[in-house]
């Protein structure tokens, strides 16, 4: 775990890499939990976070969904990413909050979904947040090869 101060120092200077769950159910609806701290604080939003120095995407996304939805995952497939530019950090940083994460999805498995104390409630949606804008991996690929 980070030291408190050391964690703000890093997110005023750099970008925070995380991963995105984008879980359907059965009838294809999208699960959002409602997030309890900056950035993005009482927004729905897809659950996810930081991922941890020598922990690979796919293990961070594992241990989020267990961690954040007390959920065993099933198959989880990477299908592209989002870059986040926040006004709200949260250390109430003047830079605000950047990130990047990489979205992974899947389908929601058996079990009961159990929040920890990043969000404070979730539900099921027929849409996603109009402000999330997941670049597919072809667009990520596209723009290695342009580089």
């Amino acid at each position: 775990m980070i030291p408190h101060e050391e964690y703000r120092r890093i997110v005023d200077l750099m970008p925070i890499l995380c991963v995105d769950l984008l879980l359907q159910n059965s009838r294809g609806e999208y699960l959002l939990a409602k997030r309890s701290n900056e950035p993005l604080k009482d927004q729905w939003w897809l659950p996810g976070g930081r991922v941890n120095k020598g922990e690979s995407l796919e293990e961070a996304a594992i241990r989020k969904m267990r961690e954040e939805l007390s959920l065993e995952p099933s198959l989880l497939t990477m299908v592209g990413y989002c870059e986040y530019f926040c006004k709200e950090s949260p250390f109430g940083l003047a830079t605000g909050h950047h990130a990047v994460a990489f979205v992974f999805t899947g389908l929601i498995p058996e079990g009961h979904i159990s929040l920890d104390s990043q969000n404070s409630e979730w539900a099921f949606f027929q849409a996603l947040p109009a402000n999330l804008h997941i670049k597919s991996s072809v667009e990520l690929w596209q723009g290695l090869v342009r580089t």
